[in-house]
């Protein structure tokens, strides 16, 4: 779940404005080749069809950006290192993408041999030369009903076998032929009108296209779905709420031993009366999930119950929310799960994506994946089995977790937010570390009991800013030591964070603030070496890919809906000047 503040139209037209007059001062000193004496490379555009084995190999291939969170491992790491502590500061842009589609802007563009993909947030689709920001064609998507909690969104595509594959907010899965940008496929996942949706970026394996769905907060019942890539017919279906079971063991505590103050005889008590709440039980698949090849397993985080704060209806642990899952991705038969937080009553779910890495345990590298929650604390579990390795140190503050919600109001933290919310995570090979966007945003819950209406918002809740603490908001990113679980560095922002990370064999890592700056860092320090002023909130994670022999950084640079940040609508691309 996300808290939602819908921006004053006055704070719009001014953001738009102070937008304008940026992309003006842009285009008269960097973008225009005459003024600075750079001359364009006309080179024919050619769209490669990817394959199976170049998606495979895409963490090894630094000219391109090929998925949403580069390879499968998720890492967002771009083994470029053109661009390093010593020069970054000569970073300029070299063109700018307008969308013409002002609003909360997410999106990770992906990168073919010099072709860009962009989503908008009303699942706009276009193709543009990635040397110049000429515009090649654009997918206008005719959206049905659409109902969601968060903003409109869209945070990316794949590609794939000469096409390119979105999800929509209006819960439909379609393909596009990546040349033209014209419909080959489109089908729907779900009914829309009952609060099905999707933001997030398909994942594209060995013909299947992997999607999850959202919408927990109007009662609806997650799943992720494997579609064939050609003709977009379903091949496995998987549901985070099971039919049996999902009450779990009835858990008093967290898997690390922190009380959940729960009043588990209530909730007992309640279970008849609540048999089939595992209908509406919720558990949105908000973004990517990670992939191993070689264990045949997908890695899924999966989002809140519903309602969000009123356990009373749906008691016991509400398997499978709150949980990182792995499934064997060839059957979508669930092989391991591990749920960090059973019968969340905080809106605390699992929406930053599976990161793969591997780790040190006792001297022996061990294959983990990774995960930030909203709890505040990166929790490294073994890849193949499940068993949490160790959690990290808490990368905000925390105070009076887990306390129940009550009629009155109880303040806690990490907020609704987080934590990291759906912000993804960077990690570097090099550093061994993790680099995580955070939130602190005192909150204040306040439960009641209100009965599920189709298509409307069913939160039985809520949370607001701490009566008082309205201005002590901060943003925090954070370096921390997989194998240890230790933080290295933390780098205090004004503003809550959200966007995500990008991190470079250049010993660099990448990330955008709300106010408009993009920021870059040493790596190991933390040192932060250099700014830019984008004109609209930086709240979408980087990329680095290469053109004509020239390392690249791209961001989308738009703003964002849930935190307020000034909108905007383009993709910025830096370089160093030649």
């Amino acid at each position: 779940m996300r808290i939602t503040k819908q921006m004053k139209f006055k704070k719009r037209v001014a953001a738009c404005a102070s937008v304008g007059v940026a992309y003006l001062i842009l285009a008269f000193f960097f973008i225009s080749p005459a003024l600075s004496g750079e001359k364009m490379m006309k080179k024919e555009v050619t769209h490669t069809e990817v394959t199976d084995e170049m998606l495979l190999n895409a963490g090894k291939d630094g000219k391109n950006w090929l998925m949403y969170g580069r390879d499968y491992t998720n890492q967002r790491y771009s083994p470029l290192a053109q661009i390093t502590p010593q020069n970054v500061q000569r970073l300029v842009p070299k063109w700018v993408y307008q969308t013409g589609v002002v609003d909360s802007f997410e999106n990770t563009p992906v990168v073919v041999d010099g072709v860009m993909y962009i989503t908008t947030p009303h699942n706009h689709v276009i193709a543009v030369d990635a040397r110049t920001g000429k515009q090649l064609w654009r997918y206008e998507h005719k959206a049905g009903e659409r109902i969601f909690c968060c903003g409109p969104n869209n945070r990316g595509v794949a590609v794939a076998y000469g096409k390119v594959y979105m999800a929509t907010l209006d819960a439909r899965v379609l393909a596009l032929d990546q040349k033209t940008g014209k419909v080959v496929w489109d089908i729907e996942m779900a009914d829309p009108s009952a609060g099905y949706g999707n933001s997030m970026a398909p994942l594209v394996y060995k013909n299947m296209v992997i999607v999850g769905t959202s919408g927990a907060e109007y009662g609806i019942r997650g799943f992720v779905t494997a579609y064939n890539a050609q003709d977009g017919k379903m091949i496995w279906r998987w549901y985070t709420i099971p039919e049996k079971g999902w009450e779990g063991e009835w858990k008093a505590t967290t898997p690390e031993g922190e009380n959940l103050n729960r009043d588990i005889a209530a909730e007992k008590a309640a279970m008849e009366k609540h048999a089939e709440a595992w209908k509406t039980g919720g558990g949105s698949v908000w973004m990517t999930p990670a992939l191993d090849p070689e264990l045949g397993l997908l890695y899924v985080c999966i989002g809140n119950p519903s309602p969000d704060l009123d356990g009373s209806v749906r008691p016991g642990d509400n398997l499978y929310t709150e949980s990182i899952v792995a499934l064997d991705v060839n059957k979508g038969e669930m092989k391991w799960y591990y749920q960090y937080l059973p019968h969340d009553v905080w809106d605390l779910d699992a929406t930053s994506p599976a990161v793969l890495f591997d780790v040190t345990v006792k001297g022996k590298k061990v294959k983990a994946v990774g995960h930030a929650g909203k709890t505040g604390w990166v929790y490294i579990l073994d890849r193949q089995t499940g068993k949490l390795i160790h959690k990290s140190e808490a990368f905000v503050p925390q105070e009076n977790m887990f306390a129940q919600p009550t009629e009155k109001g109880t303040r806690m933290l990490p907020g609704a937010n987080g934590g990291s919310e759906w912000s993804p995570i960077a990690y570097s090979p090099k550093t061994e570390m993790v680099y995580v966007t955070g939130l602190h945003q005192p909150m204040h819950y306040i439960v009641h009991t209100a009965p599920l209406e189709k298509g409307k918002l069913w939160l039985g809740s809520a949370f607001v800013a701490a009566p008082g603490e309205e201005k002590d908001q901060h943003g925090t990113f954070t370096a921390i030591d997989v194998n240890t679980g230790k933080k290295v560095w933390q780098h205090k922002t004004e503003q809550p964070m959200m966007g995500g990370a990008l991190a470079t064999a250049g010993g660099l890592v990448f990330t955008g603030e709300g106010n408009g700056y993009f920021d870059a860092f040493d790596a190991k320090t933390g040192k932060l070496l250099w700014q830019f002023q984008c004109g609209a909130g930086v709240n979408a994670a980087p990329i680095s890919f290469e053109v004509d022999g020239q390392q690249m950084i791209a961001v989308a640079a738009g703003g964002n809906f849930q935190l307020g940040y000034p909108y905007g609508d383009a993709v910025f691309v830096f370089g160093l000047p030649k």
